[in-house]
This record gives C-alpha cells, sequence and structure tokens, in this order.
C-alpha cells in the first residue's frame, strides 16, 4: 500500500500510456459483469443525473452504456476516450454500425466536426455523473485523473468508479515468488486508500465497497488468454527480459499445478466507490482588517 499523497510506485507511465491506446476487439467480459453490478448499485442513490459521462467505455464495458441509458432515458449522455487513436476507434464502431448502435445515439458532440480524433471533455462543472469502470488501477497518476473527474462534475454530481484491489490475483502471485519471478502485475491500491485520495481530491462522502470474484479456467491458455483482455503488467519491475518457449511451457506446469477438480481458480478484489462533487467552499481569510475607530468601539463595549 501507499499513502494518498504518493503515486502508485509500481506503475510505468509509458507501460500505462500503451496500454491505453490498445485496440482491443471487445470489452473485457470481467468488465462488463462489474459494469452490470455497479449499475445495480445506483438503484440506492436517489439522485437523477441530467447530464453524464462515461469515460473509456471501449475498455470499461459498451454494453454497461446501453445500461446506464435504460436507467435514465431522459438524460443526455457522453462517451470519452483519453487519447486520439481511441477517439478513432470510437468513430470507426459508429460508422461500422451504420448510424443505428448506441455509440451513435449517444455521443452527441464529442464525436462530431473537427474534435472527432481530439480527447475532448464536457465544459467543466456540467456533468452531473461520471462513469468510470476498471480504469482507476490502470492509471499511472491516479490523483491527477481523480482531480479531472472531478473538475468535469457538477456542484451535488456523482462520481462511480470500479478497480482491482490489492488480492487481485493472489495465486498467481504465489507462483510466480515460487518461481523466482517478479510479480505479474503492478501493485493494487486498496480500498481504504482510494477513499483517503478522494477525499484528499475534493470529494465529498466517499463511501467505498468490495467483493471477491473467484474466475475458473479449463486450461493454462484460456486463462492467460483472458488476463491479456483484462490488463498488462505495467510494473516498473516487471521481468525485462525475452521471454521464450521455455519459459512459457514452465508458467503453464506451474498454472496446471493449481488446478482442483479439472480448473484453475483466480481470485480478483473488485472495489466499488462513490462520492459527490461538494458545494464549493469560501475562502477563508487569514487576517481580518478592522479600523481604530471599530477597535475603540469594541473596548469600549460592556461585557456580557
Amino acid at each position: 500500500m501507499h499513502t494518498p499523497t504518493q503515486l502508485p510506485p509500481s506503475i510505468d507511465p509509458v507501460a500505462a500510456r500503451r496500454w491505453q491506446q490498445l485496440p482491443l476487439p471487445h470489452s473485457p467480459w470481467l468488465h462488463e459483469e462489474i459494469a452490470r453490478r455497479m449499475e445495480d448499485r445506483l438503484s440506492l442513490i436517489t439522485l437523477q443525473p441530467q447530464r453524464w459521462l462515461h469515460w473509456q467505455p471501449l475498455k470499461g464495458g459498451r454494453q454497461a452504456h446501453a445500461l446506464l441509458r435504460q436507467r435514465y432515458p431522459q438524460a443526455q449522455s457522453w462517451a470519452y476516450e483519453a487519447d486520439a487513436a481511441s477517439q478513432q476507434a470510437l468513430q470507426q464502431l459508429t460508422a461500422a454500425e451504420g448510424g443505428s448502435g448506441w455509440l451513435r445515439r449517444t455521443l452527441g458532440g464529442l464525436l462530431g466536426g473537427p474534435s472527432a480524433t481530439q480527447p475532448a471533455l464536457p465544459e467543466a462543472g456540467s456533468i452531473d455523473m461520471l462513469w468510470a469502470n476498471m480504469a482507476l488501477h490502470m492509471a499511472a497518476d491516479p490523483q491527477a485523473l481523480l482531480a479531472q473527474w472531478r473538475q468535469a462534475l457538477a456542484v451535488n454530481g456523482f462520481l462511480m468508479f470500479s478497480a482491482l484491489g490489492p488480492d487481485t490475483l493472489r495465486e498467481l502471485d504465489a507462483l510466480y515468488r515460487t518461481l523466482g519471478w517478479p510479480a505479474p502485475a503492478h501493485q493494487f491500491t486498496d480500498m481504504h486508500d482510494w477513499g483517503d485520495m478522494l477525499v484528499q481530491a475534493g470529494f465529498a462522502e466517499p463511501v467505498m465497497d468490495m467483493e471477491r470474484i473467484t474466475l475458473t479456467f479449463a486450461t493454462p491458455e484460456r486463462l492467460l488468454q483472458e488476463l491479456r483482455e483484462l490488463g498488462r503488467n505495467l510494473s516498473t519491475q516487471r521481468d525485462a527480459r525475452t521471454r521464450g518457449r521455455g519459459w512459457l511451457r514452465q508458467l503453464h506446469q506451474g498454472l496446471r499445478s493449481l488446478e482442483r477438480d479439472g480448473s484453475i481458480a483466480l481470485t480478483f478484489e473488485v472495489i466499488y466507490g462513490h462520492a459527490l462533487q461538494p458545494e464549493p467552499r469560501h475562502k477563508v481569510e487569514g487576517t481580518t482588517a478592522i479600523t481604530l475607530d471599530q477597535m475603540q468601539r469594541m473596548l469600549r463595549k460592556p461585557q456580557a
């Protein structure tokens, strides 16, 4: 774990940027499932957003966008990708859907005109809900990302996000230690640290929740395929050596040693967070200036 004033020490910013720009043929299944569970939590929130923003839906979950539109049918919605390549991928997907898909109906001006391939956010303070599924644990500078999210939110608007926690891939982590290899993933931040960072970023009333999901895989090949879709090892301490067939064979053998009842189980700790954009605080001056006459009147005033 790390203190809220520190960046995650294990994330390589260059590797994080490459992952953000890496195209995927579809949103990962686990991301879609977590988005569905997070959408269920909206039933506990009485606030009804009129304008909401979906942060990086290509990896976060395109199916979730439809669920949110069904929940808030009268609200305006936007989708946002942080780099030009992903913006272009959104635009191409829209064109491939022939104008009838969810992207064409919901992206509005963010994919129109000259800004089509440029990162662009709605006007500051204009969004009532910012939805960010499975993005925060892949950010090299999460404090800066939280500040960006808060800037987009209107007063009394709210943030909904999810991220992976430190118990994620604990079985794989133990296997790598046994084999004498560096950790298979960068460090994941604890739920309580995320709550502290939300407060530090200026959010109010953060509510954090956590659950563990166990996925089982029939073969090492299927397991590794799933992990490649979920993310990359962004650690600055990741093994820089070229990995050959011998390394992969050793990994497969190690994974098979984890089999129980014909399947390999992996744990994913999922953190859910919710926080509000508070009313702006008025600046309190450190000093107060009064005139000499005011001081004399105060001194002459009878004490109660």
